[in-house]
């Protein structure tokens, strides 16, 4: 049996509930979506996901070229396209920025034109899109796992092509994996439907109950393990500092808890959406997902679109700051993003996913880029205050005869 915190009988809760004589009887039918909770800043997750932004909008100017034929690109063209790109430089501005990204040339857009610049991966970005292959291909069985488990909590066990390739930043899969990945995985993956008219459908072709265990319940067993004792799966809640919840909303959340988890991978179809255990199920899901994340964080746009897959409520979002102890929901950049709090502490990401190893030999790139490109001004700047202490002394020279 699961361990459990002792509780009253079903027969006797149900008789309080409907007890007149009950304060919290109005509370345990009430409608889920009236219980409110003031959404409160979190400084710390916010700086989280601020540090990273010089980084994303250097990774988007990268797949920008990458993408294009023999991956060069008129410097010209690229500046056509910042605000697309929200590039809130000159794009000449952002390569002089960037030294090790790219490298400028000058060519011919048309045989008789005149030459222009172009811009192309330097050696050192060619040199890092091999390492992303490597790792890549050292993590594909954690690839794999991810892709199973969305389409093992989806309905029906299938999932909407473009939106996969839509989240596939999110979850660091490869921009190829739907051409080279999943045709590898016949076991698992079948695509089915119509590429390029938005009919196309990645689905389960068998079921592996290696992967169908959440985060949670992982945990739990783990734990199990560790102290001898069967501990029941629940999620960590821990409000942040200075964070005050409203008696009801309290009782409310106490009882929730104490509520039986439900798996995102049990079949939920008989559950009533608007019942508690369905709330349970979707923070779940939601919980699930962020812990698949490469930053165990997602923009709430890009999780809404998995409406109809995951079975979440119009008002889905909601469920981040009624758990706020649980999930916190930043405003930053005027996006909400969920992001998962266990993941953190202060603004650092303690729970950090294998493939993030990309990130971290790209923001390497990047960042002595920057230094070579600082030494190389300070160079400057003091050749040129040496030319001018040069000419200074020559000018001192030349007025000495005149004064003696």
């Amino acid at each position: 049996m699961m361990f459990r915190s002792p509780s009253l009988s079903r027969e006797i809760i149900e008789s309080l509930k409907n007890s007149p004589l009950n304060p919290r009887s109005t509370l345990q039918i009430r409608h889920i979506s009236s219980l409110k909770v003031v959404w409160r800043k979190d400084p710390k997750l916010d700086e989280a996901i601020e540090k990273e932004k010089r980084y994303k909008l250097c990774a988007r100017v990268v797949k920008e070229v990458l993408n294009e034929p023999g991956q060069v690109i008129p410097l010209r063209y690229l500046e056509k396209r910042r605000e697309r790109l929200r590039l809130n430089v000159k794009a000449k501005t952002f390569v002089d920025l960037n030294p090790l990204l790219f490298e400028v040339y000058y060519d011919r857009i048309k045989p008789k034109s005149d030459l222009v610049q172009f811009i192309r991966p330097t050696a050192r970005l060619k040199g890092f899109l091999e390492e992303e292959e490597r790792i890549y291909s050292d993590h594909e069985p954690l690839i794999v796992s991810k892709l199973c488990k969305m389409l093992m909590m989806a309905k029906d066990r299938v999932i909407n092509v473009d939106k996969l390739i839509h989240v596939k930043r999110e979850f660091g899969f490869p921009n190829d994996f739907l051409v080279n990945l999943v045709p590898r995985y016949p076991n698992y993956f079948r695509l089915t439907g119509f590429p390029g008219e938005g009919q196309s459908f990645l689905e389960l072709v068998s079921w592996n109950p290696d992967f169908a265990k959440s985060v949670i319940e992982q945990r739990a067993e783990d734990e199990t393990i560790k102290t001898g004792v069967r501990v029941r799966p629940n999620f960590n809640v821990k409000l942040p500092s200075g964070f005050f919840l409203r008696k009801e909303m309290r009782e409310w959340t106490r009882d929730w808890i104490e509520l039986d988890y439900v798996s995102p991978y049990q079949d939920v179809s008989q559950l009533d959406q608007a019942s508690r255990e369905m709330e349970k199920r979707t923070v779940g899901v939601l919980h699930e997902l962020l812990s698949l994340s490469l930053y165990k964080r997602v923009p709430v746009p890009i999780l809404g679109k998995f409406s109809d897959e995951y079975r979440f409520s119009n008002a889905f979002s909601s469920v981040f700051t009624r758990h706020s102890g649980i999930f916190y929901l930043s405003l930053k950049g005027g996006i909400k993003t969920a992001v998962l709090r266990e993941a953190y502490k202060d603004d650092e990401l303690i729970d950090r996913d294998p493939l993030l190893e990309i990130k971290d030999k790209f923001a390497s790139l990047l960042e002595e880029g920057w230094k070579e490109r600082k030494e190389r001004l300070i160079r400057r700047k003091e050749e040129v205050e040496e030319d001018l202490k040069m000419k200074a002394a020559r000018d001192e020279e030349q007025k000495e005869p005149l004064c003696s």
